[in-house]
This record gives C-alpha cells, structure tokens and sequence, in this order.
C-alpha cells in the first residue's frame, strides 16, 4: 500500500456528488427556460453533477461555467458535421484509433462527469453509438500487434468515469506490453468532479504504481476556466502529481468561457502554479451545434497571444493547434494577408513539419474554409472537402 499524503482538511471530507441528466431538475432555471433548453437537451444529451453546478453564479446569465454545460438556443442551428475530424477514417477497431504511427486512441468510456455543449465527440453519446469500445481485450490486441506504437492516449468518454478496478485492469494490462513507454489519460474529472480522486486513494495508489520512472503516466487534464480551479481541484491535482504522475492541460478555445486573453493568462497563470502545463489551446472543431461556440482562427490566434505577452516562459509554452483530418495543424502566425499553419503531427508521416500558407480570412473557423496560397496548398483539401462542409 502506498502513503500517499494527504492534506489534513481534504481527509475527512468525502463528499456524494449526484449526477443530473433531466434538465428540469435543474431548479436554478426558469419554467421557461426549461421549456426553451428541454428540446436541445433531447437532441445533444445533457448532464452535469450536483459539484459542479454550485461553481455556477445563477445571476449572472454570462457565466462561463453555465454556458459550459447549460444549453444555448442557437445548438439548434444548422452548422458543422457531427465528425468534423473525419475520426471514422482512423477507426481501426472498435473504439480504436491509429491516425499518428506512434499514438494509438483507445476509447474506454461512453461517459463524463459532465457534458461539454460545444463537444466535438457529442456523437457518441447519441443512442445507437457503437463506436466507443465494448472488448477491451480486442483494443489491446492491436495495441500489442503494433510494435511502432510507443505510446497509447486512454480517452472516450472521460477516461476516470471508469471504476479503479476496470481502469486497473486496462492500464495493468498496457503495461506488461514492452513497446508503450508512454500511457497518456484524457480526463476533465479535476475539473468536473474532483471528488472523484479525493474519495478514491486506491485510484492515486493504482496511477502510482504504473508511473514508473522510465515509463510515465500523463494526466491530460482540461481545464476551460480559472473559476473550475477549486480547492477540491487544487488538492486532487497535488495528490495526482505526488503519485508521480505528470499533468498537462489542454483546452479549446470557446465563445464565452475561453476566448478572454485575461482569462487564457490567468488560467495558464494558476495551472502552472499548480504544476500542471498549458500544452494545447485547440480551435474549437466545428461540429453540429457548435454555433455559439465558435471562434474565428484569427481572433483566436490574436487573443491567445494578447495573453501569451502577459506570461512568463513557464505559463506559455502552448501551441494553438487544430485537429484536422489530414492531420494536428499548429497556427504559428498571422499578418494582413496570410495564416500560418503547420503540421505539428500529420496522418501522412512525410508531411509532419510541412508549412501551409493560406490567404487570410477574418470569418474562417476551420483549415477548409481557407484558400491556399499556391504552392503552399494542403494536398488532401479536395478529399476532405467531399466529406465535410459548414452550412
């Protein structure tokens, strides 16, 4: 058994955390209100935990924690693709993805704490989803068939939504294969519900015994705003890294929660305090719904870095990056009349690196939408745009 330390206040305040997924049970709101959101909620399903309501300031109608997980009318536009990444393409198995010769994406959970409205994988909490996976032992199969693989991405769902027995018995089993060096865990549980490690020291024991010093474990946390970081969030982070675990945050840019450079700089700020680096800001996917949370390329580039300048090097090493078909594109500059982009990590290994010069355009959200400059053109645009269109 493992003595992980605790801190005194956090050690007899195990707490019951309800999870709500009927919109009318959220009192908070107005009968008309909830007459208005209860359509929304039955197309895109909803659900939150009673934890992370209480971070909700109820008069405020901008707040960004509501506007997280409380439904907005315009959800009901027409926009966007429900797999606007084209993650199809890279499903190998089922809940299995291989885009990148090093990662593989083993989804694990078909569910979260709460659910994001601006979710680009909203799809698989829709009924008849297939595509997160029921044989575990399938996913580990390929994960061992592929010796190029060093390092393997648990997400889904939220990774931590798992009890610590299953989890247990998936990470357990990834570790007895010799080629995975790295085992990376996607979770907003930190933010979400933090009582979720504060209750459980046999989830902070197991994570410590796989973290090995040659082989780590990653928490990719995914913090949106500084108002998630709590003294519940705070203490479950600290119990996480003195288990030897290393913690990441990575987070969309969103209209409305995270498009603030005062609010990217004091995010970073507070993270970095806490140990935890900003590794990824993503321009937020345009998927079906996403309407009211969408931020064009260029406002976003300008806003994250507005706050970059306010930051020490520690608080800014992230790169802005989106996640598209052909591949992970960083945005690495903007002027009067271009976009910068390049491939960070491509689907096609002979890409990686290569530099993307596009004519700028002040309303274009996603790569597709923008016209290349010649000779600097994206060699898949006619392919993805027979798949993918924004109405």
């Amino acid at each position: 058994m493992y003595n992980i330390q605790k801190n005194t206040f956090f050690q007899n305040s195990r707490k019951h955390v309800r999870y709500i997924s009927d919109i009318d049970k959220i009192k908070q709101l107005s009968p008309d209100e909830r007459d208005t959101l209860r359509e929304i909620a039955i197309k895109y399903p909803f659900r939150v935990n009673s934890y992370y309501l209480n971070l909700i300031n109820w008069d405020d109608p901008n707040d960004p924690i509501r506007r997280l997980v409380i439904p907005h009318r315009d959800e009901l536009l027409e926009w966007g693709s429900l797999d606007c990444s084209n993650e199809k393409r890279n499903t190998v198995n089922s809940g299995v993805q291989h885009k990148y010769g090093s990662t593989v994406l083993f989804l694990v959970s078909e569910s979260c704490a709460s659910f994001c409205r601006y979710c680009f994988r909203k799809r698989l909490f829709l009924k008849g989803n297939k595509e997160t996976t029921i044989n575990i032992e399938e996913g580990l199969k390929y994960i061992r068939n592929h010796p190029e693989v060093d390092n393997v991405l648990l997400t889904g769902g939220d990774t931590l939504m798992l009890k610590t027995e299953k989890l247990d018995y998936i990470i357990g089993q990834i570790r007895r294969i010799k080629h995975i060096k790295v085992i990376r865990i996607g979770s907003k549980i930190p933010a979400y519900n933090p009582y979720r490690i504060l209750n459980d020291d046999s989830l902070v024991e197991m994570l410590k015994k796989y973290s090995e010093p040659s082989r780590r474990i990653y928490l990719m946390c995914h913090f949106d705003h500084p108002k998630e970081i709590t003294p519940q969030s705070r203490e479950a982070i600290r119990r996480i890294i003195d288990a030897g675990i290393i913690c990441l945050n990575q987070n969309p840019i969103i209209r409305g929660i995270s498009d603030s450079p005062a609010v990217m700089k004091k995010l970073w700020k507070e993270l970095t305090y806490m140990g935890v680096a900003q590794y990824y800001v993503f321009q937020n996917r345009p998927t079906i719904g996403n309407t009211p949370y969408a931020v064009p390329i260029v406002e976003a580039y300008r806003k994250i870095e507005k706050a970059k300048a306010e930051c020490s090097g520690l608080a800014k090493r992230i790169k802005y990056v989106m996640s598209h078909s052909s591949g992970k594109i960083e945005i690495v500059g903007v002027d009067s009349k271009h976009i910068y982009l390049k491939y960070h990590q491509a689907a096609k290994h002979q890409d990686n690196q290569r530099l993307i010069i596009c004519y700028r355009d002040n309303n274009a959200v996603w790569l597709d939408q923008l016209k290349p400059v010649k000779g600097f053109e994206n060699r898949y645009y006619s392919e993805i745009n027979d798949s993918f269109r924004i109405n």
